[in-house]
């Protein structure tokens, strides 16, 4: 599922922490791996044990116009090694912040799946909240950094999802990387100017700890 050559393109980091039970993601990733110029990175491929390659994956974002969040949904944000990929890569200096920047105009794009169906993300349900409202960490990552947020791919009910439904959503994933970024709605979509972080605000730089 891992490519390593570099792309000027779409970068897709890929995370789940057991493929062999995935019924959605593994999909997407073989669509994704068919469409010229995308890069996939199989983030619990190259890392099983968390010891993630910071320069390497610094090098494989600075080079993409398209960073792809692909994930499964869990406790309503992402797998474990992808948060940690986060606060190890998107470093101060680098990614945001005084002399950081690089990834300033570029987009992201969270493609993920529920296992509870998009009714169950209702103030009447089980999960209390319409799913929107787990997105602003999302929104924020990229803001800080200067990233535009594209509206989020999803697939919601994935546990019970039909074969015909994932084969849908795969093919649909494929195209919109295909025709990236000749998509309509990117017309109406600002980019984000990166949010400006005081120094004193900077990692290492307040008084005692957190």
């Amino acid at each position: 599922m891992t490519t390593d050559g570099q792309s000027s393109g779409v970068l897709i980091l890929a995370a789940h922490p057991n493929w062999r039970e995935s019924r959605v993601n593994a999909r997407l990733v073989a669509a994704a791996a068919g469409v010229p110029g995308v890069q996939v990175r199989d983030l619990y491929a190259l890392y099983p044990d968390y010891d993630i390659d910071v320069p390497a994956e610094q090098r494989a974002v600075e080079a993409a116009t398209l960073v792809v969040l692909l994930h499964p949904i869990q406790w309503y944000s992402m797998p474990a090694l992808f948060k940690l990929w986060l606060d190890e890569v998107l470093t101060y200096g680098w990614a945001y912040g005084a002399n950081g920047g690089v990834l300033q105009g570029k987009d992201v794009w969270l493609v993920a799946t529920t296992g509870g169906p998009e009714s169950s993300y209702h103030p009447q349900s089980y999960n209390r909240y319409f799913f929107d409202a787990f997105l602003p960490p999302y929104e924020q990552t990229a803001a800080l950094c200067g990233m535009r947020f594209l509206p989020p791919l999803m697939l919601h009910g994935a546990n019970r999802a039909s074969e015909q439904e994932i084969a849908d959503h795969a093919q649909v994933f494929a195209d919109r990387l295909r025709t990236y970024p000749q998509w309509p709605e990117l017309d109406d979509l600002e980019q984000c100017p990166a949010c400006v972080v005081p120094l004193t605000d900077r990692p290492g730089n307040s008084p005692g700890t957190r």
